[in-house]
Formats: C-alpha cells, sequence, structure tokens
C-alpha cells in the first residue's frame, strides 16, 4: 500500500477493513501500531494538543510484531487480530501503565491485575497502545469542574476545535482519541451520559450497553448500579463487533450473572419499513439547551421518515416531568461504598484505602483540586447501602426511568426505539441501566459536531444496534476534524 491509501485506511476505514489489510498482508500490524503511535506523536501534545492520551504502552510495538508473527505463521487470535485500542484511564491493566481515575493521588497507581474486558480484548487479539485521560472519577470530584479536567492528566481538548463544557462527559479523552484517529477505537465507560455525549461533540459512534450486559470488574466505579463500560468507534459495525468481544457473563461481577446478559451477534440487515421511532418531546427533546439544533434534528426525523420508518411524534415519558426535576442520594451514596471496596480490593493503591483518605490527600494537595472536591465530600458524608432513604430513592430513579419512563413509552406506542438529539436522553437511559447508541449526523450552524441518540428497553441491545446501523447507513455522517 503507498503511503495516501494507509493514511485513508487508518483515519477513516473500519476494522473489518484494517483486519482484512492484515490477514492479506497488504499492511503489517507493526506498521499500523507504528502509524498510530506518531500521530499520537504529532497531536497530542504539540500541533492541535488535544491531550487524549495520557500514555503509551511501552509494549506496543513488542505486542506488534508477536501478532505478525502468529499471522505469518497462520495463527489468527481472534476478529480484532492486531487492531490498536485506547482504554479510558479507569480501567485497569497489568501491563506496567498507570491506572488513576483522572486522580492526582492515584497517578503512579500500577495494578497487578486487569479488567475482565481487557483480557477479553487481548484474547481476541488487540493491541491496547495506551490509555486516554478522562473527567477525574468520571466528572464526581466537583459540580463545578469542567468536563475534560483532570488531576493526573490535565484538559482534553475536543480535535473539532471547541471546549468539552461542563456536563458534556467523562470518556472525552476516548471520544477525542477516536475523533482524532488515535486508534481504531477506544473503549469509554457510562454511568449517566458519559459514552453518548462526549461522542455527539465528537462526531464518533458511542454505545453504552445495557447494564449489566458487560463485567465492570478491573474498573473504577461510579455508580455500580448504573456503571457500563462501552466501545467509542467510526462506525456502528464496529461497535458492534467490539461489544460482541466484551459482552458475556463474570464471577467477578454479579450483576453480569443476571439474565439481561445476552450475546451480540453479528448485525442482521435490515431496512426501516415497519420501523415504528417515538420522539419523546416534553422534559426531553423540546428543552431549552437543544432549540439551536432542532432543526437538524427535525430534517434528521423527516429523511428517516423518506426511508420508510414510521414516526411516532410524540411519544412521551410518562414521568419525564418528574423524572427531570428528581434529585436524589443514589450517585453519592453508591460511589463512597463502591470506591471504598474498589481500594480494598486493590490494597490501598498509592496509599490511599478510603474516600476519606482520598479527601485528605486533595487537601494536603490543594494545587491537583483546583475545582474544589465538593461532590467527594459530599459522598464521604452519607449512610451507607442500608439507609432508607437511598433504597427509597433507587427504587423510585428505576420506577420513574423504566417502569413509567422508557419501557411505558414504547409499550403504549408499540415503538421499537426511541430518538432525541445529543445526550438529550442521558438521566433516562443511565438511570434505567437502558442501552444507547449516538450516532454522528453532521454539524450544527456554529460548527459544532451533532448526533442522535438512539435508545431502547434493557436488554434490547441486539435489535437498537441492528436498527441504529441503518439509521447510520440512511443518515450518519462522521466529521473528520481538520487537523
Amino acid at each position: 500500500m503507498n503511503d495516501s491509501n494507509i493514511d485513508l485506511l487508518l483515519t477513516e476505514g473500519s476494522i473489518t477493513e484494517l483486519r482484512a489489510n492484515f490477514l492479506n498482508r497488504h499492511l503489517s500490524i507493526e506498521e499500523a501500531v507504528d502509524w498510530f503511535l506518531s500521530r499520537i506523536d504529532s497531536l497530542n501534545q504539540s500541533g492541535k494538543a488535544i491531550n487524549a492520551v495520557r500514555e503509551v504502552s511501552a509494549r506496543a510495538i513488542d505486542d506488534a510484531q508477536n501478532a505478525d508473527s502468529l499471522l505469518a505463521k497462520g495463527r489468527v487470535c481472534g476478529p480484532l487480530h492486531g487492531i490498536p485500542v485506547l482504554l479510558k484511564d479507569n480501567i485497569l491493566t497489568a501491563d506496567g501503565m498507570s491506572s488513576s481515575a483522572g486522580a492526582a493521588a492515584l497517578a503512579t497507581f500500577k495494578s497487578q491485575r486487569e479488567a475482565t474486558i481487557v483480557s477479553r480484548l487481548r484474547q481476541a487479539g488487540a493491541i491496547i497502545i495506551g490509555k486516554t485521560n478522562l473527567t477525574e472519577f468520571a466528572d464526581y470530584v466537583s459540580d463545578v469542574m469542567p468536563s475534560g479536567f483532570s488531576g493526573a492528566g490535565g484538559v482534553v481538548r475536543n480535535p473539532h476545535g471547541m471546549d468539552y463544557g461542563r456536563g458534556q462527559g467523562s470518556s472525552v479523552g476516548s471520544a477525542a482519541a477516536v475523533s482524532a484517529s488515535l486508534a481504531m477505537f477506544a473503549i469509554g465507560t457510562e454511568t449517566q451520559n458519559s459514552i453518548q455525549t462526549p461522542a455527539a461533540y465528537s462526531s464518533i459512534v458511542g454505545y453504552k450497553p445495557s447494564i449489566g450486559m458487560v463485567s465492570r470488574a478491573g474498573i473504577f466505579p461510579l455508580v455500580p448500579s448504573q456503571d457500563s463500560p462501552g466501545p467509542m468507534t467510526r462506525n456502528v459495525g464496529d461497535a458492534a463487533l467490539v461489544a460482541s468481544i466484551l459482552v458475556g457473563a463474570d464471577c467477578r461481577d454479579t450483576l453480569s450473572l443476571l439474565p439481561v446478559c445476552t450475546s451480540i451477534s453479528k448485525l442482521r440487515h435490515l431496512n426501516l419499513a415497519g420501523v415504528r421511532i417515538g420522539v419523546p418531546r416534553k422534559h426531553l427533546t423540546n428543552r431549552p439547551e437543544f432549540e439551536q439544533v432542532m432543526p437538524l434534528f427535525e430534517n434528521c426525523l423527516s429523511r428517516l421518515s423518506r426511508a420508510g420508518a414510521t414516526i411516532i411524534d410524540p411519544c412521551e415519558l410518562p414521568s419525564a416531568e418528574q423524572l427531570q426535576d428528581i434529585r436524589s442520594c443514589v450517585f453519592r451514596t453508591e460511589f463512597k461504598a463502591a470506591l471504598n471496596a474498589f481500594f480494598e480490593d486493590n490494597d490501598a493503591p498509592c496509599a490511599i484505602g478510603s474516600l476519606a483518605e482520598l479527601i485528605a490527600w486533595n487537601e494536603d494537595h490543594p494545587d491537583a483540586i483546583p475545582y474544589g472536591q465538593s461532590l467527594l465530600i459530599a459522598a464521604e458524608a452519607t449512610r451507607g447501602l442500608d439507609d432508607p432513604a437511598y433504597r427509597a430513592d433507587r427504587d423510585m430513579d428505576i420506577f420513574l426511568s423504566r417502569h413509567q419512563g422508557i419501557d411505558a413509552a414504547l409499550a403504549k406506542h408499540d415503538a421499537d426505539i426511541l430518538i432525541a438529539p445529543m445526550g438529550a436522553a442521558a438521566k433516562y437511559t443511565g438511570k434505567a441501566g437502558a442501552p444507547v447508541v449516538s450516532i454522528p449526523v453532521g454539524i450544527d450552524s456554529i460548527g459544532v459536531p451533532f448526533g442522535i441518540t438512539v435508545f431502547s428497553a434493557v436488554g434490547s441491545d441486539a435489535s437498537l444496534l441492528a436498527i441504529a446501523a441503518e439509521i447510520e447507513r440512511l443518515i450518519g455522517k462522521r466529521l473528520i476534524p481538520k487537523i
């Protein structure tokens, strides 16, 4: 392959296309990994200086050479053989890279154990080339801290030229890295917003699986009843392929043993004729913050209708008003309990054995937390998972977001999926644990990437991905940043 063809493949190609070139020996895995490492070197701290990547793996070239050697012997590890990937820096690896969750207090933590999803990626042949920066502790340090900031990694910048603003999610480093083609795909995590919203603002695909579909073992927790890792990719097909590797039961994460955990096989092809798409308007799509992009959203609905989809508009969530206004203690209560357990399981990394000790370290190093630590302090004040207030709040979250929210809207109108602009549905999908796919569809009037999200009931991931792939084929438009 000549240089221009290599550049085109590695900036715009799919995982399947790159793998075919490896298998046909048109491009070596080492050449591809070296290309991505060089691109990280030229764009991460210099050039655009997007600061998406916190650390590069010292093993990356050796791993690539080994993968090439296996191919030369006719051995293929799996569907991701040789495919370079970046991991969000709250995911543990045992390869000498640190796992800080963005915290300066944990900047030198090097785990001796790997997250289950890391083992599954390696078994499928993926080459882990580094870790991405994230909003510190998945954006649970201070209620005024901007998205993209962490004490350990600094500030992530959107490759499209704007800042990641407050509330745009914590997987910004993974989103920026995929947007800038620093790897073929990345892994992010979402509790409520952190994959779908940065994906939309970065013009990439983000898929957050149903809660329990993918193991969280070996990943820094935020709210275990809502946390889920997921792929951030260039297209829906790649997201489904990566998800098929990640999904599966794991005895280290009991939630993954529940019946919702089903497989995701190869995407089935369909057309939109007969697909019923609901549009939840009140307190969701029709909110002031989305007024600027509504013409783009309405155009998407028109195009999907012309392609044969049945657009149910409106398709309201009965609980939308209540859920929009609700404030609960679920985040802070689960965060304290889960983080304390994580620190104990990992033998007090960097001598931090509890949330209280983390807060004390931050107090001794105020430069590490320029926006304060109001959320950490609020979490420390909670009274545990047996607190009746927590139990009532969690029950209410599920009732409003799932039973009287997403599930009720789908059932009332016999809809297959729901659709919203950008991350408008994040609070609903997060609390419900429902699957969501963010699809890039262009740019708004001031040059900001625009995307839609499609979501459905818990456990409906396979059908949601199939519909999302067809929507992407019809109206999807990934914007390559000018870098």
